[in-house]
């Protein structure tokens, strides 16, 4: 038994680990197996990756890529591989992934299981929506190859259905053509929340990448700092130099407190806002800001954090945007990492993907008991109000009616649940 903790670090429990090394011989070591679920990286920050107790399959070293026809684009490889070596591999080639999320740390079944998002949700949609076939091995020695094509409901089931239709062996990934490395990208302070949905919505016909900081605790006027970017042909550009550094131990206590919270927003306001303007930068520090800051989750202390990343439909994510602040205020708890974007008019193909038009938006906050717990409640009931859902990949705590709630295709994913397969997350929202 070997014990394990998610990124939130909000415990670590004792699991049985099992390798997945072999694709061909998975279907052999389920069935030989008691209840598990699927672990890649372990970076999704709540509970959807665990199983205390229980068995991790731990599919890292299903880490081959199978094939690349440069032609057309098309990529097979094991669910192990990840984003970081898809990309290395790929861009000096001329393709890219289409979507990728805030980091590239990620296992390619762990972004199908999630159906990570990007910064070009309202462009090319969900990670899902590249993938063009899975091989799905369940716990009773089933193989099932579905897509978007063929076995059409399993593929709808499988992506984002949070690994529990089964362990995911190898897909086959659309990549999009690309030029090179480099965006042109421009970074843009907002004073308030109106020019904030003004830059969203000017920005999305002409811009690729859009996102922002938001600082949660400005007040009544939620400054931030908006950003954008498209692919530009470069030739001959010198690459970044990188400058990796790791937080290499855990503080007694959070580093993100009430003493920090205030001047560190302020401080990277002013000296974002110093930088205003377009320049051109590496595709990495643009979609992966904090891939360079190693072991980062440690500087929440002992305890660890929460993120709460919710949803809301556009046309009252001004107003409930507005009063989740206005909760995070009243209490004077805040996040630094907050994140604010918009999500296009795209339907997502998976039953229980996270991503539907509106506004997003996702805060860091350390975990102080029942303190915190408390202000997730408030906000809890502002997203419910507001007929928004939270993002499954991140939670650690939502109750089961929200759940429910928010993701209406519950019922019609069941079908398709494995019953050998069990995690935390599963027990705590489905029941078993």
């Amino acid at each position: 038994m070997v014990e394990v903790s998610s990124w939130g670090m909000l415990g670590s429990w004792e699991h049985e680990v099992l390798a997945l090394s072999d694709r061909h011989h998975v279907v052999h070591q389920l069935k030989s197996s008691r209840s598990g679920i699927a672990h890649g990286m372990g970076r999704s920050y709540g509970d959807v990756c665990l199983n205390p107790g229980g068995v991790l399959w731990k599919t890292t070293e299903l880490d081959r890529f199978i094939s690349l026809d440069e032609s057309t684009g098309r990529l097979v490889c094991e669910a192990g591989v990840l984003l970081r070596d898809i990309q290395r591999l790929v861009i000096p080639r001329g393709w890219i992934l289409p979507v990728t999320p805030g980091t590239q740390l990620v296992t390619v079944g762990g972004a199908i299981a999630n159906d990570v998002h990007g910064k070009n949700h309202h462009m090319f949609s969900t990670f899902g929506d590249h993938v063009r076939g899975i091989i799905l091995v369940r716990t009773d020695g089933t193989i099932i190859e579905c897509g978007p094509d063929f076995q059409t409901e399993w593929f709808s089931a499988t992506v984002g259905g949070l690994g529990l239709t089964g362990v995911i062996t190898e897909a086959e990934i659309q990549l999009r053509k690309v030029s090179g490395p480099w965006l042109d990208a421009e970074t843009l302070p907002y004073a308030n929340l109106n020019e904030f949905f003004q830059l969203a919505n000017a920005s999305e016909t002409e811009w690729e990448h859009t996102v922002s900081w938001i600082d949660c605790l400005s007040g009544k006027n939620a400054r931030g700092i908006f950003m954008r970017a498209n692919p530009i042909n470069l030739i001959n550009h010198p690459e970044p130099k990188s400058h990796k550094r790791t937080i290499r131990f855990v503080p007694p206590v959070s580093l993100v407190n009430h003493l920090t919270l205030r001047p560190f927003n302020a401080a990277y306001f002013n000296f974002k806002k110093r930088q205003a303007g377009k320049r051109i930068v590496h595709y990495e520090p643009f979609f992966y800001p904090l891939d360079n800051l190693l072991e980062w989750n440690r500087m929440y202390g002992p305890h660890g954090f929460y993120q709460y990343q919710s949803v809301v439909p556009l046309k009252v994510g001004n107003d409930a945007v507005q009063a989740m602040l206005r909760e995070i205020k009243k209490t004077g708890e805040g996040s630094f990492l907050a994140v604010l974007k918009t999500f296009g008019d795209r339907q997502s193909v998976g039953m229980m993907s996270f991503p539907r038009q509106g506004v997003t938006m996702a805060l860091d906050f350390p975990n102080q008991g029942d303190k915190t717990l408390k202000l997730f409640a408030s906000l809890d009931a502002i997203v419910r109000e507001a007929g928004g859902r939270i993002y499954l990949a991140k939670d650690a705590r939502m109750s089961r009616d929200l759940f429910e709630t928010g993701y209406p295709r519950l019922n019609e994913f069941l079908h398709y649940r494995d019953l050998g397969i069990s995690s935390a997350m599963s027990r705590r929202l489905i029941g078993s």
